[in-house]
């Protein structure tokens, strides 16, 4: 990455005097960002361009070079690649689409690329990308025409590397995004160390640029816009070793649609789709997930100023909202109630303080209403948001002020900007009024300050929701990180043929690592059923039992409240009467026969094991209610049981499990405790695929009642199959 970035030398292959071809665009960048090292063209027909010396073929040129531009038709790539590889050339970008992007013909093609790259020595970027940027070095080898840089004056003091103007690096799959992004940042001002476009991956992947961003001290904060991350568990090891150097890792990645991968067997599998388990696993490793690209923009700016963690959520941190005006801090209200922002009660302590600073007639309250203090008392405005961040309760602060006359944004330039500017909290300034008309000297001092401004409030909240929301999930030290351990229990039995344990068995694995089940057995006859009952009390439910049937109640493989032995007995002979009406020839185990529970509160907990991300977890509503209301918080497969807790609290239904017109609340801790169990063995034992428990019963908070799995689900890997074993944690 360092020849790639830093090259002493490059070669435009296909160079041309056209001006608007790839290759006339290419040396026109190097040009205008005057580019220090040796440029070499190739040309068939020009003997010179911009008067530079041009050779005719590949071979004419000198050994060593750092790095190829191939501005040539596909049909002359593999060739010239093999030859620069016998020149030493280290790296080679390569523009042209019709790649694996194409189908199966272009991914052959690409395929073919790749290994004659490999085989040459040659690290490949691309194909299909527009290659990259090195604002830092001047060094700009992409196919769009870019205007020299302008020297940017950038606050220090801010940055993860005190004295060093911290600089965004970007890296994105995807070229249109790559330049939408640059552009983005250069408008607002923000100080770009790189942008790289890495295409189709045929070499040059994300994870090499990221990696490569980490170890680069003018990188402080890292972007990426992702489709496919290849190499996941690389990918989170790098999102982890961003966490502990300190370096903010935002990132967008589409693709919330189901995949075309097996039926999922569960809820569990149906809801932790894909890219639902990549986010939980990278938000765990401390990257900041956003979901539109307006908040990739705005989430970086606010980072790239302020990387380090002030609190959050974790440790009741939240937002202060302060404004001149009643209306706007009605607004802000609702803002932060639709996006789930806390806005902390402020201490008596800094109420008082600012108590002491306002007109009587304001309430000293967050959202703080300040009033109209600021038209005559501008500086006062700065003292009140200094006194917001001393809160503990307070990790980050917005100001939502109208730009006002000429004189009142001088005003707020002299006064307020510095306060903001020397704040040691993420602090953001909102302009009200859209796209209305600011002074040039107040522009400039915003972008002077380094404070990121707005033009939106709820733009500016919903940045700072993930800001917090990465406060909380990034640990102070990196102690808690690693997950527990536990002995894998062992599953009884042999592996069924599908991998699909029947509900009997599955029972029987739970209870021995803790999760408790209704009593009972299983009955291969009717009298062994009517013996099951009498030693366990009537009523009793029976299910019918078998590897193939892991959705009972769809074929009335189920029956409940059965309160005698002569409703059992009629029981068994409905039961099987029904599966032979609809699942006929099926073979059953026999049937289970289980104590009627105890009504209480129905949940759903479940886990899957995703080939690529790792386990990740799933605890919400249960019953019925699931698939109506998909109230389900998906977790990875380490945390403690007070993160547990916290995310229960986080349901839409939170409220039920509080108590809910006057029902008592429900043992949070106790269903925290099964979860982190169920977590712990999925780690353990790498041939778990998915499991799913629903209903899970959990009862009133001192009832002394255990939380109980009324069904179950357990799938493992097939008999002769390699279960996949990805983990958050592999190396």
């Amino acid at each position: 990455m360092q020849y790639i970035l830093h090259p002493r030398s490059i070669v435009i292959v296909g160079a041309s005097s056209d001006p608007r071809s790839f290759g006339g665009f290419v040396l026109a960048n190097l040009e205008r960002f005057g580019y220090a090292g040796a440029i070499h063209l190739v040309s068939r027909g020009s003997a010179e361009i911009n008067g530079r010396p041009c050779v005719a073929t590949v071979d004419a040129l000198p050994e060593g070079i750092d790095l190829a531009v191939l501005a040539i038709p596909e049909a002359g790539v593999l060739e010239a690649i093999q030859k620069l590889g016998q020149l030493g050339t280290r790296a080679a970008v390569l523009f042209a689409s019709g790649y694996a992007e194409s189908g199966e013909e272009g991914m052959a093609k690409q395929a073919a690329l790749a290994e004659a790259a490999a085989k040459s020595g040659i690290r490949l970027i691309g194909p299909n990308c527009m290659g990259f940027t090195n604002f830092a070095a001047g060094v700009p080898v992409t196919f769009e025409p870019l205007p020299a840089p302008a020297a940017r004056a950038q606050p220090t003091g801010h940055g993860i590397n005190p004295g060093i103007n911290p600089a965004i690096g970007v890296v994105a799959q995807s070229g249109f995004m790559a330049a939408t992004l640059r552009d983005a940042f250069l408008g607002r001002g923000l100080a770009l160390g790189c942008v790289f476009s890495t295409g189709n991956e045929a070499g040059v992947s994300v994870e090499d640029v990221v990696a490569h961003y980490l170890g680069d001290a003018s990188i402080g904060v890292i972007t990426v816009y992702a489709e496919q991350i290849r190499n996941p568990c690389g990918f989170l090891n790098l999102a982890r070793a961003a966490r502990v150097a300190g370096k903010p890792l935002v990132m967008l990645m589409p693709g919330k649609s189901e995949r075309a991968r097996a039926a999922a067997q569960s809820h569990t599998g149906a809801l932790a789709g894909d890219h639902a388990v990549a986010t939980v696993q990278l938000r765990h490793a401390g990257v900041c997930m956003v979901e539109t690209l307006d908040e990739l923009f705005d989430t970086t700016a606010i980072l790239l100023r302020h990387p380090k963690p002030s609190g959050g959520m974790g440790g009741g941190g939240g937002v202060a909202f302060m404004t001149g005006s009643g209306a706007m801090k009605n607004l802000a209200l609702d803002f932060a109630d639709s996006m789930g922002l806390p806005l902390p009660v402020l201490s008596a302590a800094t109420t008082q303080l600012l108590r002491e600073k306002l007109p009587a007639y304001a309430v000293p309250e967050n959202p703080l209403d300040y009033t109209t203090i600021g038209v005559r008392q501008p500086g006062l405005v700065g003292e009140i948001l200094s006194t917001l961040l001393t809160d503990d309760a307070i990790a980050c602060l917005v100001l939502a002020i109208p730009a006002g006359p000429a004189m009142a944004q001088r005003d707020k330039a002299d006064h307020i900007l510095p306060a903001l500017a020397n704040a040691n909290k993420p602090a953001i300034l909102v302009i009200t009024g859209d796209d209305g008309p600011m002074e040039p000297f107040f522009v400039d001092a915003i972008r002077a300050s380094g404070v990121p401004m707005f033009r939106s409030a709820d733009r500016a909240l919903r940045a700072l929701r993930h800001v917090v929301a990465r406060t909380g999930a990034v640990p102070a030290k990196e102690e808690g990180v690693q997950p527990g351990t536990a002995a894998a229990i062992n599953l009884p039995g042999i592996v069924p043929a599908s991998g699909v344990y029947p509900e009997f068995l599955g029972k029987a694995w739970l209870r021995q690592w803790g999760l408790a089940v209704p009593n009972g057995d299983l009955a291969t006859t009717p009298e062994d059923a009517v013996r099951i009952a009498q030693g366990i009390g009537y009523p009793v439910v029976l299910k019918a039992q078998a590897s193939a049937l892991p959705h009972k109640s769809d074929v009335g493989g189920v029956l409940v409240n059965l309160k005698d032995e002569a409703a059992l007995r009629a029981g068994w002979q409905t039961l099987y009467g029904n599966i032979a009406r609809h699942r006929p020839g099926l073979q059953l185990d026999g049937l289970l026969v289980e104590a009627m529970g105890a009504p209480g509160l129905e949940l759903v907990m479940g886990a899957k094991r995703d080939p690529d991300w790792g386990v990740v977890l799933l605890v919400g509503l249960g019953g019925i209610w699931i698939e109506a209301l998909k109230d389900v918080r998906l977790l990875p497969a380490d945390l403690p049981e007070h993160a547990i807790v916290a995310e229960l609290n986080l349901l839409k239904a939170a409220t039920v499990l509080h108590g809910l017109r006057g029902a008592p609340p429900v043992d949070l801790l106790a269903i925290a405790r099964v979860v982190r169990l169920l977590g712990l063995q999925m780690l353990a034992n790498p041939s778990l695929l998915e499991i799913d428990i629903n209903p899970l019963i959990a009862y009133p908070l001192g009832s002394g009642l255990p939380v109980v799995a009324l069904d179950a689900l357990v799938v493992v890997a097939q008999a002769g199959s390699t279960a996949p074993v990805a983990s958050p944690h592999a190396s």
